[in-house]
This record gives structure tokens, C-alpha cells and sequence, in this order.
């Protein structure tokens, strides 16, 4: 087994209490992990409107407790223009050449991490998408066309990215990750050429992708090419390990009552149960209304959880019009 780090972006507000709920629940359920965890804040510049790093002395001690180690980065590409690029800055205050996975902070960690067959060399990154982008217009460019051309921007092999058991313009054909989790080797590597290829892209994209959206999907267009030029690709881990049985990327509190497993629910529940971590955890809303107040039972029994509907929206809405949504 090869030992590897561990990185979250935390943040004031809402990430810095989903960092307790992933830490608490890593604990638990990987409390050998052998590696260094590490919950990354940027630094207060010009470049925030508002103060982002995690300055509440109670959720900094609950973190420490559950073992993190906080560390802080300068925001010198991104801010508060796309919070998003914390992923990608947050990389270069890793320790240079050893292995490490990024999670999203809303993370819920369900079994031992250290039982995924990482291999650092081959780099990968969530397989839980969907065609989310690019967007096509009527009479634009295709996704053949769009994807090519950022392949060509930087030198890559467009052909051998492509899985050919799709169909052609099927969005699936094409290299495409949810950037909710990542692993390299070496994370400065990893980071540097996200860097560059992220800000590349934001200042200067190619032509086919001039009506195309980068906010907030610029990380998930640079990341398949980042995976693709460092020798990757998307079956690098076994399908149900990440995004199944041993972790959950839940995103709102609200969505992971109303869709996920009973396991899901179970651990979140437990792992926010001691008091030290509930007297901290209870001054965000959500995790008060939903968590403690037992409302998101109340999101639960809206829906079926074997015959969910089809669309993520549809459940947002539901949630929505029965009055129990948070953010």
C-alpha cells in the first residue's frame, strides 16, 4: 500500500463546518489512515470581497482534534471572481512528491480509505458526471470540435482521449470528470499544470468556445486534459469505491437526505453524535435544522429513495416548494 495525503479546501462559512463532517466521518471510519490530511484555506488578499480563511477558534480546535492539519495558500490566479480555483491553488501547499488525493469538502467519508488501489502514477478523477458542458448551441460547434480544439491548444493527442465504444458527439465519448475528487503522484506537478492550463484557458480559449460557459466549469475543462497529459485515464479505480461504498460526495445537506443510502445517513448522523463536535457543528443552520432538529427526515420522506426522479432538479424543487431547502 502506497501512503498518500489527504486535501480539502476549507473555507469561512459554509465549507469550513462540511470540513468537520468530513474530517469526523474520515475518523471514524479510517482511523488508522497513515497519511497527513490536510484542510487548505486561502489567505485574505485583495482578491476576496470577504475574509475567506477559517478564523473561528472553535471550528479550527475541532479540526485539529480530528486531526487535520491546517494550512494556509496566497490566492494569486483566482478569488472571489471563481471560488472554484481554491482546488487548484490549494494543491501548492502539499508536500511536493508525495502521493495525494483532493476531496471536495462535502465529502462524507463512509469506510477505509487506505482499501481503494490507488495508483499514484496513473492519475484519475470522478466518474459521478454528467454532460454538464459543454453546452451546445443550434448551428455551433459540436463536441468533437469544442474538445479538439483545447486538446490542440496544448499538444495533446486528441484521438487516443476519446472512448470509441460511444457514439460520436455523445457527450460521453469524450474525456469528462467531476472535479470532486483527483489523485496524482505529486501534487506540484498535478497543481502546476492545472494552473496553467485553467488560467489558459480562461484568457484565452479557443474559438469554438466562444459561447460556451467557464463559470463555474473552467476546473472541469481543464482537468480531463490535465489527467491526459499526465498519462491517465477514466478507469483508473474500480467502479463503486469512491462515489460508493467508501465515500459519498452528498454536495448539500438538503440532496444527501433526500437521495442517498441509509448507510449515508447513518454515518453523517453519528459522526456529528459527540458533543465537542455538536456544540460547533450546530452554529451552521443546516447542520441545526437538518441534522439536529431531524428535518432532513422530513426531506426523506418526500421521496422514494429506489425510485428517485430522474432529474436533479426535479428533487430541488420538491424540497423547495415543501419549504425545507438550505444551503
Amino acid at each position: 500500500m502506497t501512503k498518500f495525503n489527504i486535501v480539502v479546501v476549507g473555507q469561512s462559512g459554509r465549507l469550513q463546518y462540511e470540513a468537520i463532517i468530513f474530517m469526523a466521518s474520515l475518523k471514524a471510519n479510517a482511523p488508522n489512515f497513515s497519511g497527513k490530511i490536510f484542510v487548505a484555506s486561502p489567505r485574505n488578499s485583495d482578491r476576496w470581497h470577504n475574509d475567506p480563511d477559517i478564523t473561528n477558534p472553535d471550528v479550527r480546535g475541532v479540526l485539529q482534534d480530528l486531526g487535520a492539519e491546517l494550512v494556509s495558500f496566497d490566492s494569486v490566479h483566482f478569488g472571489s471572481s471563481y471560488p472554484y480555483g481554491n482546488k487548484i491553488e490549494a494543491l501548492k501547499v502539499l508536500p511536493e512528491g508525495e502521493p495525494f488525493v483532493f476531496f471536495d469538502t462535502d465529502t462524507l467519508v463512509l469506510d477505509d480509505i487506505e482499501k481503494v488501489p490507488f495508483d499514484f502514477n496513473v492519475p484519475s478523477a470522478s466518474n459521478k458526471v454528467t454532460g454538464t458542458w459543454p453546452e451546445l448551441e443550434l448551428y455551433g460547434p459540436g463536441y468533437t470540435e469544442i474538445w479538439k480544439s483545447l486538446y490542440d491548444k496544448f499538444g495533446l493527442d486528441f484521438d487516443s482521449s476519446l472512448d470509441k465504444g460511444q457514439p460520436d458527439e455523445y457527450w460521453r465519448r469524450y474525456l469528462y470528470f467531476n472535479a470532486g475528487y483527483f489523485f496524482y503522484k505529486c501534487p506540484k506537478v498535478f497543481g502546476d499544470l492545472f494552473t496553467e492550463y485553467a488560467t489558459a484557458i480562461r484568457d484565452d480559449a479557443p474559438a469554438p468556445l466562444v459561447c460556451q460557459s467557464m463559470d463555474p466549469w473552467l476546473d472541469q475543462v481543464a482537468l480531463p486534459l490535465v489527467i491526459h497529459k499526465l498519462g491517465g485515464r477514466r478507469d483508473a479505480l474500480p467502479d463503486g469505491l469512491l462515489d460508493g461504498s467508501v465515500t459519498c460526495h452528498y454536495r448539500l445537506l438538503p440532496m444527501l437526505y433526500a437521495r442517498e443510502a441509509d448507510r449515508v445517513v447513518e454515518v453523517l448522523e453519528t459522526v456529528l453524535a459527540p458533543n465537542k463536535i455538536k456544540k460547533v457543528a450546530k452554529e451552521y443552520d443546516p447542520i441545526k435544522r437538518m441534522v439536529y432538529q431531524k428535518r432532513g427526515h422530513k426531506v426523506r420522506a418526500l421521496f422514494d429513495q429506489d425510485n428517485l426522479p430522474r432529474k436533479e432538479r426535479q428533487i430541488r424543487n420538491t424540497i423547495k416548494r415543501e419549504g425545507f431547502w438550505m444551503r
